[in-house]
């Protein structure tokens, strides 16, 4: 009998698998990319063949020559579908009459571009790695051939979604983000108007979307993201985000409250205060209520040394703490602070989590929207590790309504974010800033921009025809009027230019833009709220805290401190008391002792005055019958006689 088989390692099995599954994925891969070379090879020498053909057309229409020669009868050869004579083109050369009646690939008088520019543009957005695909070129028409991709690795280089209201920015970043999550990527969004929600959704494919899906290339179908919805301080619908004063910090919250430098300095020595003396700054009455305690007697004193705190800044700085809270901010204040970690999950599938910030219940608090948002990106980069360049970021971050951020910001502030920007693509985050236009962001963030989606602009204005004009002048130089262009694009078309995976920008594309595969309306507010009840993160942020902090410690410590006052200022009045007490019962004591004095005096004086006198001499000396009476012999005759009366003498 031969041996047992041998049982297979589980680990070296499981390795196995892995090696042939990725083996297969970089088959396909390579299939995909000589696919990818291939066609666009196909599609430049189709550009260039019918360039020639037009080239061809011009020159028999100059010279009004008949096509007598066989290269002249060509044209009518393909026109009556008659044989071609002995000349006629090889084999590679073959499809290039197909290309010239073929609407996928116009001549070059369809649109702005030439044939040469079109193919530019495919070799262009043509990469070897993982992409997003963000539409079709249009060039009079939509050119399918011409897929307009971000390299996937290219998104934390960050970008900017731009364009006037109603022009599709919102319907963008919705299918960036389901294309990011479906390849495994966490998203972060701001919902502001709450119609961002239908990518938990899978969309309505009615016949006028599928149309506009085909024409551009796009093989459409419904299709839900796992979703995750959050609300600011519980405001709304979703899991609540809160974060402590202190996690804020004076930098950002100057920014909300709108105060000057003098102000903004004041508040971080406020800060810089708490935090050496162990105070917790939890929520805004514990900020009041360490600005109270400064600028009372004790805490003046304890300032000396740091540069001190005048009344005056103090007081403004409280009047815009009560404003705030009254505006209903002190609910985003508190305990459990959120963990912004907790927004790079993702599913069970593979898929990357969409977390969406639901904000329409704080839109009247623009400042407060923004400023919060620059809070949880500026946590990210401190909290995460530096990872250099990945395949795939672990974050992408949609910051809309951006020009909210910047607006009255302090040189401090924009400092920040620039910084924040700039070095937080190295962390494996990517930041897409979504707004009007262009000049909305400061130079120096847009210059760390690497993707740019421009939707139409209007210029309605002369300020905002000069902002069109800016705008333009930001651009490569490319085949468009762009000044044009931009207030031509339809709805659901933008301007494009990307980073390449080399790092240079992609040629401008005019760009029809793919359709989300979610809903493009918002989900329903059950589903929503079905979507909050089953969240495995509402347990732990669903309950607000409220710990010891600041404003406890404080109130002990002032109480302590005025009881000790009370206790030593009754001490110091009973010492007084006593004090007084005594003062006047040594008077007492002093005038009565005076009083018996002079008393005694008068008493001897009186009675050397009436020593010597008769009457007084008479009355001490003794009668004569006294004398007899007191006598000794007297007194015992006298008991004699009783003892013999009573009888008591024979006793």
């Amino acid at each position: 009998m031969g041996p047992a088989p041998e049982t297979p390692d589980p680990d070296v099995a499981a390795a196995e698998a892995e090696l042939a599954r990725l083996k297969a994925e970089a088959e396909a891969a390579e299939a995909h990319l000589k696919a990818a070379q291939a066609k666009a090879a196909l599609a430049a020498a189709e550009a260039e063949a019918a360039k020639a053909r037009a080239a061809a057309g011009g020159a028999r229409a100059a010279t009004a020559e008949p096509p007598a020669v066989p290269a002249m009868a060509e044209p009518d050869a393909e026109t009556t579908g008659a044989e071609t004579p002995a000349a006629e083109p090889t084999t590679a050369e073959a499809p290039v009459p197909e290309v010239a009646t073929t609407p996928a690939a116009p001549a070059p008088s369809d649109g702005p571009l030439s044939a040469d520019d079109v193919s530019k543009i495919i070799a262009g957005y043509t990469f070897e790695s993982e992409t997003l695909d963000v539409g079709a070129l249009v060039n009079g028409d939509a050119v399918p051939e011409a897929q307009v991709r971000i390299p996937l690795g290219m998104m934390n280089r960050h970008g900017l979604v731009a364009g006037a209201t109603g022009t599709g920015k919102t319907r963008t970043l919705q299918g960036l983000a389901e294309q990011l999550a479906a390849k495994g990527v966490p998203v972060f969004a701001a919902d502001i108007k709450g119609d961002l929600s239908g990518v938990a959704t899978p969309g309505d494919g009615n016949e006028k979307l599928l149309a506009r899906t085909r024409a551009i290339g796009q093989d459409w179908k419904a299709e839900a993201s796992v979703t995750e919805y959050f609300a600011l301080g519980g405001i709304g619908k979703g899991v609540p985000v809160r974060a402590t004063v202190s996690g804020f910090g004076p930098l950002l919250l100057s920014k909300v409250l709108g105060l000057n430098e003098t102000q903004e300095s004041s508040l971080g020595l406020v800060f810089h205060y708490a935090d050496q003396q162990g105070l917790a700054l939890v929520d805004l009455s514990d900020l009041r209520a360490v600005l109270t305690y400064l600028t009372g007697d004790e805490g003046k004193a304890e300032l000396k040394n740091l540069g001190g705190l005048s009344a005056a800044t103090a007081g403004v700085i409280l009047r815009e703490l009560i404003t705030f809270a009254d505006q209903g901010a002190d609910v985003f204040f508190g305990e459990p602070e959120f963990d912004v970690t907790d927004f790079l999950r993702v599913a069970a599938d593979g898929r990357g989590i969409i977390s969406l910030l639901e904000v329409p219940g704080v839109i009247d608090k623009p400042a407060l929207f923004s400023t919060f948002l620059m809070y949880l990106l500026a946590e990210l980069f401190e909290l995460l590790p530096e990872v250099g360049d990945l395949d795939k970021p672990k974050l992408v971050f949609f910051f809309d309504e951006a020009h909210l951020l910047f607006r009255d910001a302090s040189k401090d502030f924009l400092a920040a974010i620039v910084q924040t920007v700039r070095l937080i693509r190295s962390k494996g985050v990517g930041v897409f800033f979504v707004t009007q236009t262009p000049k909305d962001v400061p130079s120096d963030v847009l210059a760390q921009l690497g993707s740019r989606v421009q939707h139409a602009l209007r210029a309605f204005t002369p300020d905002d025809a000069k902002a069109l004009r800016a705008t333009v002048g930001t651009y490569p130089k490319s085949g468009y009027d762009l000044e044009r262009v931009l207030q031509e694009l339809g709805t659901g078309e933008a301007i494009v230019t990307v980073m390449s995976e080399k790092g240079a920008p992609t040629p401008v594309a005019w760009t029809r833009l793919r359709a989300p595969q979610g809903l493009m309306s918002p989900t329903p507010d059950p589903q929503i709220e079905a979507a909050v009840k089953a969240s495995p993160l509402l347990a732990k942020y669903g309950t607000a805290i409220d710990r010891e902090s600041a404003r406890e410690i404080l109130t002990a410590k002032m109480k302590a401190a005025d009881d000790a006052a009370a206790a030593e200022e009754a001490a110091l009045a009973k010492a007084k008391a006593d004090a007084e007490y005594a003062k006047q019962k040594a008077a007492i004591d002093k005038a009565q002792a005076a009083a018996d004095k002079k008393a005694q005096q008068e008493y001897e004086r009186l009675l050397k005055k009436t020593q010597g006198t008769s009457r007084t001499k008479r009355s001490t000396e003794k009668s004569p019958i006294e004398q007899v009476l007191g006598s000794k012999a007297t007194q015992t005759i006298l008991g004699g006689v009783i003892r013999g009366m009573f009888g008591t003498g024979r006793r």
